[in-house]
């Protein structure tokens, strides 16, 4: 199957977590310390690669059975702790959010983090003039992949609702979402992440993949140019 070819979106839908900022290391070292207070084997930054792209409510149920929100809330209390002076934007991130803007296109975050961490992280960034929405975990009826966050992220402008819409992330779980909401799936970073195995991985394959960030800014000042 030929990939669709890559034109100027009405719209650009976000993942946050590693696919504009590096949180990994607060991640990580949180599920850890949650993991510690369980007694449960902690994970390396690979297995967290593979693991981490779903929301809360969605993956903890099967790590901690019947006390997945107490663990959801020591997690939080741990990430809370340390996320913000952790926070960093990726290569080319601001750069790519500053094209669109200047290209006059709407941008929105679709996150499975909750809610109020992914806005005080863009608000800690003052990023918060570049998105008409961001959309965290629990904030929608259900969480990415499926589309309910899509739509509350797109608002009521009709243009953003039907025209083209490009889906920007680094997982599997994005390129999902992105093909529930008939979006073209972009993945920006090394590897697709959050695959449980090498034939989920396979079976998501985005329409198109960037090295980073900065790539794929080159990409949108071209397409600006081109028109």
């Amino acid at each position: 199957m030929s990939k669709p070819e890559l034109t100027r979106p009405d719209a650009v839908l976000f993942d946050w977590d590693n696919t504009l900022v590096d949180s990994w290391g607060p991640i990580l070292v949180a599920l850890n310390l949650t993991f510690d207070d369980y007694g449960l084997e902690r994970w390396t930054m690979e297995e967290a690669h593979v693991r981490v792209a779903r929301s809360m409510r969605d993956s903890f149920p099967a790590l901690f059975g019947d006390d997945w929100e107490g663990a959801k809330d020591r997690f939080y209390n741990h990430f809370a702790r340390i996320h913000l002076e952790k926070v960093e934007p990726l290569k080319g991130a601001h750069d790519l959010l500053l094209a669109l803007k200047d290209a006059g296109i709407y941008t929105a975050i679709v996150s499975n983090k909750q809610g109020a961490f992914l806005r005080a992280e863009v608000a800690h960034l003052e990023w918060g003039h570049f998105f008409g929405k961001q959309i965290g975990a629990t904030d929608a009826a259900q969480d990415k992949p499926a589309i309910d966050p899509v739509h509350m992220a797109l608002g009521e402008n009709a243009a953003t609702q039907t025209g083209t819409l490009w889906f920007v992330g680094d997982s599997v779980v994005d390129i999902e979402c992105a093909r529930n909401a008939g979006a073209v799936a972009i993945i920006v970073g090394d590897e697709v992440t959050g695959g449980a195995d090498a034939a989920e991985t396979a079976a998501f394959c985005p329409d198109w993949h960037f090295r980073d960030c900065e790539e794929l800014a080159g990409v949108v000042k071209h397409l600006g140019k081109a028109l």
